[in-house]
């Protein structure tokens, strides 16, 4: 039996002669469970972010995407797809032709970008078919028309079925201006990603697309790409392409989405810190506790060395008292972690129509909505950081108690 920590369990429980160590040992608790529970926090919104990321952003913007340096059209699109397949570490490739226009639906009007692609080629390389709502992406396969941004779609008042209008702008010689070319396209599917492309982006059919820009039927503006690993796609070999009689630019997701990678990272880290350092404060109010309570029960630790007890023992009872209390704050923190860490994202929606204001909005973030995932490696890492800084924090009170001298103790001095 360990019999240190018993006697500390008792000291847990009973009450103390001085109420201070009581209320200095609660406020000790409330703090590392606050810390607790908002460090889990935090770190549960920074793993949803990265699973957004990668589920919205990696599995639906291309891993790389070669442009034609000048001109803005690629001329053989079968030779450049034929030398990027010998490629092993490219999976798959998709054509497009892209171009900005105008969607016009009565008064209103958005700008977007439009994208013409071959449908079956484009699911080879992105999820982007499995964010069109209800059965859009079958139809713009079967039918062709328009597939268009949610957020746009919103703006402009139109659903399936719908018809728009797209003004495409003429390229003319000279700076002369000239009317834009006028063409009528039915609504086929919604793009729904809960993101920044549900603003700007619209999907055609790749040979409708040629036909309204006057491109040849060899003739694209890019091809997109999908790699074995995204995380490598800067490392990729294109030195078949050496002799390309086009010039090439090149772009990676790492280019436009990058950032967000490294914001997450370093955000996750600087929390860390941050929460640790909180923990840290409150776990260091466990000095000021056991020294009072070192103070409150120097009779009990007097009579016990006048039984036998060595420092060791006395070290050990205050030691495991300075646990249990970084313990009980800890598990209160994790438990209110957890359970706001599971719920988050329900909770911020309710308190988001409680508030009638959205905090991410759509047009400006990725994701319109906190996404939280709990990894219970993060809840172990806090529960070991929490208890270490609590074990520091025990040391030099435990090692104080141990040199009381019980003589003085007793004799009142």
């Amino acid at each position: 039996m360990n019999t240190p920590f018993f006697i500390s369990w008792r000291y847990q429980r009973t009450k103390q002669k001085n109420r201070l160590v009581s209320l200095i040992a609660l406020f000790s608790s409330i703090g590392i469970a606050l810390g607790v529970a908002v460090l889990i926090l935090g770190l549960s919104a920074m793993n949803g972010f990265e699973r957004e990321l990668n589920n919205r952003i990696l599995a639906v913007v291309p891993h790389s995407d070669i442009t034609a340096y000048q001109d803005g059209r690629i001329n053989d699109r079968q030779d450049l797809e034929r030398r990027l397949m010998a490629n092993s570490d490219i999976k798959a490739v998709s054509p497009y032709v892209s171009f900005t226009a105008l969607v016009e639906n009565g008064a209103k009007l958005k700008v977007v970008q439009v994208h013409g692609v071959d449908h079956k080629m484009l699911d080879n390389v992105s999820s982007l078919g499995k964010f069109v709502l209800n059965n859009g992406w079958q139809q713009f396969a079967e039918r062709g028309g328009l597939v268009l941004g949610s957020g746009i779609a919103r703006d402009l008042d139109v659903s399936e079925g719908d018809w728009v209008t797209l003004l495409i702008s003429q390229n003319t010689d000279g700076d002369q201006l000239s009317q834009p070319a006028r063409e009528r396209v039915q609504v086929t599917g919604i793009l729904r990603l809960d993101g920044q492309l549900d603003h700007s982006y619209a999907l055609i059919p790749l040979a409708t697309a040629q036909e309204f820009l006057g491109f040849a039927k060899n003739e694209i503006s890019g091809i997109e790409m999908k790699v074995a690993d995204p995380f490598k796609v800067q490392q990729l070999n294109f030195a078949n392409l050496n002799d390309y009689p086009q010039m090439l630019n090149l772009q990676t997701w790492i280019n436009k989405f990058g950032y967000m990678y490294r914001d997450i990272q370093l955000i996750r880290t600087v929390m860390y810190i941050a929460m640790v350092l909180v923990i840290g404060v409150a776990c260091f109010n466990i000095v000021s506790t056991l020294i009072m309570a070192v103070k409150d029960k120097a009779g009990d630790i007097a009579i016990m060395r006048t039984l036998g007890a060595n420092n060791g023992f006395i070290k050990r009872i205050f030691i495991w008292y300075g646990l249990q209390a970084g313990m009980k704050g800890c598990l209160i923190g994790i438990i209110l972690g957890v359970i706001l860490s599971l719920n988050l994202t329900s909770i911020i929606k309710a308190v988001e129509s409680l508030l009638g204001h959205k905090l991410l909005s759509d047009g400006i973030y990725f994701v319109d909505f906190l996404p939280s995932e709990l990894h219970w490696q993060d809840v172990l890492l806090v529960l070991v950081a929490a208890l270490m800084l609590s074990l520091l924090a025990s040391l030099y009170p435990a090692n104080r108690a141990a040199k009381l001298q019980p003589a003085q103790v007793l004799s009142g001095h």
